[in-house]
Protein backbone atom coordinates (compact mmCIF):
# COMPACT_ATOMS: atom_id res chain seq x y z
CA UNK A 1 0.00 0.00 0.00
CA UNK A 2 1.34 3.27 -0.83
CA UNK A 3 2.37 5.87 2.04
CA UNK A 4 -0.54 8.57 1.48
CA UNK A 5 -3.10 5.92 1.59
CA UNK A 6 -1.92 4.18 4.25
CA UNK A 7 -1.86 6.79 6.26
CA UNK A 8 -5.18 7.64 5.72
CA UNK A 9 -6.40 4.30 6.99
CA UNK A 10 -4.85 5.44 10.28
CA UNK A 11 -5.65 8.50 10.57
CA UNK A 12 -9.31 7.19 10.49
CA UNK A 13 -8.36 4.20 12.44
CA UNK A 14 -7.30 6.13 15.08
CA UNK A 15 -10.48 8.95 14.67
CA UNK A 16 -12.48 6.20 15.24
CA UNK A 17 -10.84 4.28 18.70
CA UNK A 18 -10.77 7.95 20.60
CA UNK A 19 -14.57 8.43 19.43
CA UNK A 20 -15.24 5.23 21.15
CA UNK A 21 -13.52 6.83 24.56
CA UNK A 22 -16.13 10.22 24.15
CA UNK A 23 -18.92 8.28 26.15
CA UNK A 24 -18.17 8.23 29.51
CA UNK A 25 -17.61 4.93 31.18
CA UNK A 26 -19.69 4.12 33.77
CA UNK A 27 -20.05 0.71 35.72
CA UNK A 28 -22.05 -1.67 33.68
CA UNK A 29 -22.32 0.93 30.74
CA UNK A 30 -26.19 0.54 29.81
CA UNK A 31 -26.90 -0.02 25.70
CA UNK A 32 -24.92 2.32 23.56
CA UNK A 33 -28.18 3.67 21.91
CA UNK A 34 -29.00 5.04 25.23
CA UNK A 35 -26.75 7.87 25.39
CA UNK A 36 -28.69 9.17 21.98
CA UNK A 37 -31.78 9.87 24.54
CA UNK A 38 -29.01 10.56 27.39
CA UNK A 39 -27.54 13.83 25.11
CA UNK A 40 -31.51 14.82 25.33
CA UNK A 41 -31.34 15.58 29.10
CA UNK A 42 -27.61 16.56 28.68
CA UNK A 43 -29.58 19.42 26.65
CA UNK A 44 -31.78 20.06 28.63
CA UNK A 45 -30.38 20.18 31.98
CA UNK A 46 -27.13 21.72 31.02
CA UNK A 47 -27.74 25.38 31.88
CA UNK A 48 -29.00 24.04 35.88
CA UNK A 49 -25.19 23.18 35.67
CA UNK A 50 -25.14 27.11 37.42
CA UNK A 51 -27.85 26.11 40.29
CA UNK A 52 -29.59 29.75 40.69
CA UNK A 53 -30.69 28.94 37.31
CA UNK A 54 -32.11 25.86 38.72
CA UNK A 55 -33.91 28.14 41.27
CA UNK A 56 -34.88 30.73 38.87
CA UNK A 57 -36.52 28.09 36.36
CA UNK A 58 -39.30 26.24 39.51
CA UNK A 59 -36.75 23.67 41.10
CA UNK A 60 -37.16 23.83 44.58
CA UNK A 61 -34.15 22.41 47.00
CA UNK A 62 -35.11 20.20 49.25
CA UNK A 63 -32.51 18.34 52.27
CA UNK A 64 -29.64 16.72 51.44
CA UNK A 65 -29.36 12.84 51.46
CA UNK A 66 -26.05 11.16 52.07
CA UNK A 67 -25.43 9.24 48.52
CA UNK A 68 -27.90 11.09 46.26
CA UNK A 69 -27.14 14.82 47.10
CA UNK A 70 -29.63 18.05 47.45
CA UNK A 71 -32.95 17.44 45.27
CA UNK A 72 -34.22 20.27 43.98
CA UNK A 73 -37.29 19.16 43.09
CA UNK A 74 -40.10 21.42 39.77
CA UNK A 75 -43.50 19.72 41.09
CA UNK A 76 -44.64 19.95 37.25
CA UNK A 77 -42.65 17.76 36.21
CA UNK A 78 -43.00 14.59 38.46
CA UNK A 79 -44.83 11.97 36.66
CA UNK A 80 -42.84 12.51 33.13
CA UNK A 81 -41.03 10.12 31.70
CA UNK A 82 -39.54 12.54 29.42
CA UNK A 83 -35.67 12.48 29.19
CA UNK A 84 -35.71 16.37 28.81
CA UNK A 85 -38.28 17.35 32.12
CA UNK A 86 -36.58 15.49 35.26
CA UNK A 87 -38.72 16.23 38.06
CA UNK A 88 -35.51 16.90 39.85
CA UNK A 89 -32.22 17.47 39.60
CA UNK A 90 -29.51 16.58 42.62
CA UNK A 91 -26.64 18.51 43.83
CA UNK A 92 -23.85 18.20 45.88
CA UNK A 93 -21.56 20.83 48.00
CA UNK A 94 -18.68 22.01 46.08
CA UNK A 95 -16.09 24.67 46.94
CA UNK A 96 -17.59 27.01 44.38
CA UNK A 97 -21.28 26.21 45.08
CA UNK A 98 -23.36 23.73 44.56
CA UNK A 99 -22.59 21.57 41.69
CA UNK A 100 -24.84 19.42 39.47
CA UNK A 101 -24.39 15.56 39.64
CA UNK A 102 -27.61 13.65 38.72
CA UNK A 103 -30.98 13.81 37.29
CA UNK A 104 -33.63 12.14 39.00
CA UNK A 105 -37.21 11.54 37.15
CA UNK A 106 -39.83 10.39 39.67
CA UNK A 107 -43.14 8.72 39.33
CA UNK A 108 -45.72 8.48 42.21
CA UNK A 109 -46.60 4.94 42.66
CA UNK A 110 -50.63 5.48 43.03
CA UNK A 111 -52.09 1.82 42.84
CA UNK A 112 -53.26 0.74 39.69
CA UNK A 113 -49.66 2.56 38.30
CA UNK A 114 -46.97 0.17 36.76
CA UNK A 115 -43.19 0.70 37.36
CA UNK A 116 -41.88 2.58 34.49
CA UNK A 117 -38.95 2.01 32.50
CA UNK A 118 -37.02 4.54 30.90
CA UNK A 119 -33.45 4.67 29.17
CA UNK A 120 -33.93 0.74 28.82
CA UNK A 121 -34.08 0.71 32.72
CA UNK A 122 -36.56 -0.21 35.68
CA UNK A 123 -37.55 2.48 37.92
CA UNK A 124 -36.26 1.88 41.32
CA UNK A 125 -38.82 0.74 44.00
CA UNK A 126 -41.27 2.78 45.69
CA UNK A 127 -39.14 4.69 48.60
CA UNK A 128 -41.07 7.61 50.52
CA UNK A 129 -39.70 10.82 49.19
CA UNK A 130 -40.40 14.01 51.17
CA UNK A 131 -43.36 16.31 50.00
CA UNK A 132 -44.14 13.35 47.28
CA UNK A 133 -45.04 10.07 48.98
CA UNK A 134 -44.27 6.47 47.77
CA UNK A 135 -42.88 6.89 44.42
CA UNK A 136 -40.57 5.04 41.99
CA UNK A 137 -37.60 7.15 40.70
CA UNK A 138 -34.49 6.33 38.43
CA UNK A 139 -31.27 8.44 38.77
CA UNK A 140 -28.69 9.18 35.72
CA UNK A 141 -25.81 10.46 37.04
CA UNK A 142 -24.78 12.29 34.24
CA UNK A 143 -22.35 14.76 35.93
CA UNK A 144 -20.59 13.30 37.95
CA UNK A 145 -19.39 9.26 37.40
CA UNK A 146 -21.17 6.70 39.67
CA UNK A 147 -18.37 3.47 39.95
CA UNK A 148 -21.96 1.88 40.92
CA UNK A 149 -23.02 2.43 37.54
CA UNK A 150 -24.64 5.57 35.70
CA UNK A 151 -28.43 4.15 36.82
CA UNK A 152 -27.77 3.46 40.14
CA UNK A 153 -29.79 4.69 42.76
CA UNK A 154 -27.15 6.37 44.78
CA UNK A 155 -23.76 7.12 44.86
CA UNK A 156 -20.99 6.39 46.99
CA UNK A 157 -19.02 9.97 47.07
CA UNK A 158 -22.08 12.11 47.43
CA UNK A 159 -21.97 13.27 50.70
CA UNK A 160 -23.90 16.11 52.34
CA UNK A 161 -21.66 18.99 54.48
CA UNK A 162 -21.78 19.28 58.49
CA UNK A 163 -23.72 22.42 57.97
CA UNK A 164 -27.13 21.61 56.02
CA UNK A 165 -28.32 25.15 56.07
CA UNK A 166 -25.39 26.52 54.62
CA UNK A 167 -26.99 28.15 51.57
CA UNK A 168 -24.10 27.93 48.76
CA UNK A 169 -25.57 30.08 46.51
CA UNK A 170 -24.33 33.54 45.76
CA UNK A 171 -26.39 36.22 46.92
CA UNK A 172 -27.50 37.90 43.17
CA UNK A 173 -30.65 39.84 41.96
CA UNK A 174 -30.55 37.74 38.74
CA UNK A 175 -33.07 38.71 36.12
CA UNK A 176 -33.41 35.65 34.72
CA UNK A 177 -35.59 34.60 31.42
CA UNK A 178 -35.15 31.32 30.80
Amino acid sequence: MAPRPLKAVLTVAAAAALSLTAVPAQAADPDPLVWSELAKTYGATGLYAYEPYAVADGFTPTSCVPGVGYRYVKEENVGATDPETPAALLYEDSPYGRRLVAAEWTVKAESGVATPTMFGQTFQDPAGLPDLGSSYTLHAWLYKTNPSGLFNSTHPDVTCSTDQDQDLSPDLDLNLDI
